[in-house]
């Protein structure tokens, strides 16, 4: 069974320089890292709007304080170092 042989010189080239084998490994993982950390930070941001909507609601109705909810909000926030 003969493989393509366009496929062999392809793989001839990669295991003979590994190099680049190496530094697109790194860049995919790379590349991979920062996508997710930005889906991560979109998803935190859109759950800390809907906590301060659903915060804002219980005002609202009077289930809560102002005061109450201004609390709840200061207690979730990061302190910066």
């Amino acid at each position: 069974m003969n493989a393509d042989p366009q496929l062999q010189q392809i793989l001839e080239f990669f295991s003979s320089n590994e190099d680049i084998v190496i530094f697109g490994f790194i860049s995919t993982v790379a590349v991979v890292w920062v996508i997710f950390g930005s889906i991560v930070r979109i998803i935190g941001g859109v759950q800390r709007e809907r906590t301060r909507r659903e915060i804002a609601a219980y005002i609202a109705e009077g289930s809560m304080t102002p005061d109450q909810g201004e609390r709840l909000l200061k207690a979730g926030e990061k302190k910066d170092a």
